[in-house]
């Protein structure tokens, strides 16, 4: 009987852990809001082939497009139209790096920095194509990126290794620590307090 009772005990708290909204009535807004932002990624995700194909849109053979709400000029490509789909094809990848980093709830998503940059730096160069040279400059502005993000990852990736394969924790580690000091200090206050 008593396994029984510690058997259903657990399935409840795994339900609780599994839907944290369920049975909560005071959560139905943090539930509902959930859901909201849940469909707008989900249609904006779903929406990008139709982000891409905007460019069909942009009129063939102009070097600049005014419409009621900005101007676009050709900057050193054959025509706007070419410029648009340039940027988009930097842009929708970048709008997805940006969702999947958001949204991620994976140990490395810091990594994902990475590309985001990548896409970024290729983007403003698509924009402000200057001397017509797109994506080659770009990897050398990712070097200093790459150093601060994965050091970083991999200091996650060992205290995770720490913690959960070989069953250290480092809080309880640096506390031992302190109390050693802490006796070591008390031994040599004494110490002193003898030699008086």
């Amino acid at each position: 009987m008593q396994t029984k009772i510690t058997h259903t005990k657990q399935k409840k708290e795994s339900i609780r852990t599994k839907y944290p909204f369920r049975g909560k009535k005071n959560n139905k807004f943090a539930y509902r809001r959930n859901i909201i932002s849940n469909t707008i990624i989900v249609v904006i995700i779903a929406i990008t082939p139709y982000l891409f194909q905007l460019y069909e849109y942009v009129p063939e053979d102009t070097n600049e497009w005014k419409t009621a709400f900005f101007t676009l000029k050709d900057n050193n490509y054959s025509d706007v139209k070419t410029l648009v789909w340039v940027s988009m094809s930097k842009a929708i990848p970048l709008l997805l790096m940006i969702i999947w980093f958001f949204t991620c709830n994976k140990w490395w998503y810091h990594v994902l920095l990475i590309p985001m940059f990548m896409f970024g730096f290729q983007l403003f160069t698509a924009i402000n194509n200057k001397s017509g040279i797109l994506d080659v400059v770009e990897i050398y502005w990712l070097v200093p990126i790459m150093m601060i993000v994965i050091p970083f990852v991999y200091l996650i990736r060992i205290k995770l290794m720490d913690k959960l394969v070989h069953g250290i924790d480092l809080k309880k580690i640096d506390a031992e620590l302190e109390e050693y000091e802490r006796k070591e200090l008390e031994q040599l206050n004494s110490a002193t307090e003898v030699k008086k």
